[in-house]
């Protein structure tokens, strides 16, 4: 079938940054076939069995991309939010008493469901069992990456790490071949699997071509464990051991000094930015300018629900506009355009994603995101990265295609019924000691 979006800022991010406005975006099937402006408007914009939506002046961009999150975690996002060891009070607990293979099914739809109808198409989930993320996932039409953790003293799902390898394995075969989902093997830390782990997982997911993503120089106590035990930083000792390569995604990445930056760059590793959950617990802000003047790739992540709480690109663009001109006292620091690079094309290239998507260019896939620019908050609209970064918001999107299907359209999932994914999911935690802990440690 054949569509084509009509009267639209078409904001490619494309090499060269174009901007087509007025303009359009045809596609046939799930395959992008053109993009111009108005006045280019092809001949097959008129034959009758090409579907024509008119874009009414709203902001066509490519799906955002998501590189860090825990899609699992939604029934513990708000909980101990001020909690200065949340993790290990909340968090760790919690996933012990109450995640299982449904949990996290009904949690990864809704957690979907939320990102679609902000506009995030693609997403890297890293959680545990992974099967039925990818499962939910896919259902929900998404893009995606299914990352099973694996961890050195076992976790709710595998009690034994040699398991959950041989899980995730199986995983990623499962899905080789699949157009839109994906798996690979995720260690939670460099400081909580062992040298031998995180090797094998790597190996791995290099094997197959997919990311090897875990969380890196993120905590104090991870900073202060590779100085006593190694005299290094993690980043250093994740290169000793032959594990930093093209492949590695590394997340959150706070604590870096240049040797760490330098060390990124040589390896072409890729870093998965959450400045939500990082600011929100008072992490610190990651040195991203220091990265950027180096050539390496950052893209954005949310991190999980329970940590920065919202799953949408928006809140991350804002956020990271805010706190990195602050950080480097320059206003005219990261341009909106740069910041739109990174919660679509730039985090496309992180995943090793950037020749399906990313960017609104024949030969890519049809993961489109129409902006609407008729609600009071987006009136007037100069320059389209601007009002991206500064003015929308998730309650802007209009409509949503993730391979040429459109998964949402007038601000509803076409899909699902979102209110019967949360009754599902909420009727599911009343069933485990999900509430029942709530209720005694809750604030």
């Amino acid at each position: 079938m054949r569509t084509i979006i009509v009267n639209v800022a078409a904001v490619t991010m494309n090499e060269k940054r174009e901007i087509h406005d007025p303009g359009f975006v045809m596609f046939e099937d799930d395959m992008i076939t053109a993009a111009g402006p108005m006045e280019e408007l092809p001949e097959e914009a008129g034959f009758p069995d090409t579907k024509q939506i008119d874009g009414r002046g709203g902001i066509l961009m490519p799906g955002m991309v998501n590189l860090h999150t825990h899609m699992g975690m939604i029934p513990f996002r708000g909980l101990g939010d001020d909690c200065k060891d949340r993790l290990r009070v909340f968090l760790l607990p919690m996933e012990q008493k109450a995640v299982d293979e449904e949990l996290v099914y009904l949690s990864t739809r809704y957690a979907a469901g939320e990102m679609l109808l902000s506009g995030v198409t693609t997403v890297l989930d890293m959680y545990y069992y992974e099967e039925e993320a990818a499962r939910g996932m896919d259902e929900m039409g998404m893009r995606g990456f299914a990352g099973q953790t694996i961890m050195e003293e076992g976790a709710c799902d595998f009690t034994d790490p040699q398991e959950a390898l041989q899980y995730g394995e199986r995983l990623i075969k499962k899905y080789e071949s699949h157009p839109r989902i994906s798996a690979c093997v995720a260690p939670h830390g460099t400081n909580t699997c062992s040298r031998e782990l995180l090797q094998k997982a790597y190996l791995l997911d290099s094997s197959f071509g997919v990311p090897f993503t875990l969380h890196t120089a993120e905590m104090d106590y991870e900073m202060d464990y590779f100085r006593e035990e190694y005299g290094m930083t993690p980043v250093q000792y994740l290169d000793s051991i032959g594990v930093m390569g093209q492949e590695t995604l590394a997340a959150h990445c706070i604590h870096l000094d240049q040797k760490d930056i330098s060390l990124l760059k040589d390896r072409k590793a890729r870093v998965a930015h959450c400045i939500g959950s990082n600011t929100k617990a008072a992490k610190g802000v990651a040195p991203v300018s220091s990265m950027a003047a180096s050539g390496i790739t950052v893209g954005l992540g949310t991190d999980g629900p329970a940590s920065g709480n919202t799953l949408d690109m928006f809140t991350q663009m804002k956020l990271f506009a805010d706190f990195h001109k602050n950080e480097t006292r320059n206003r005219s620091a990261f341009p909106a355009e740069t910041i739109v690079a990174m919660a679509t094309i730039e985090g496309a290239k992180a995943l090793g994603l950037d020749h399906k998507t990313g960017s609104l260019e024949p030969g890519k896939q049809a993961d489109l995101v129409l902006v609407e620019t008729d609600s009071p908050n987006m009136f007037p609209v100069y320059d389209p990265y601007s009002a991206l970064v500064y003015s929308a918001g998730p309650s802007n999107v209009e409509t949503v295609y993730v391979a040429g299907e459109c998964l949402v359209r007038d601000k509803k999932l076409l899909k699902a019924d979102m209110k019967k994914i949360r009754e599902e999911l909420s009727d599911k935690m009343k069933k485990t000691e999900f509430v029942s802990y709530m209720k005694r440690y809750g604030k």
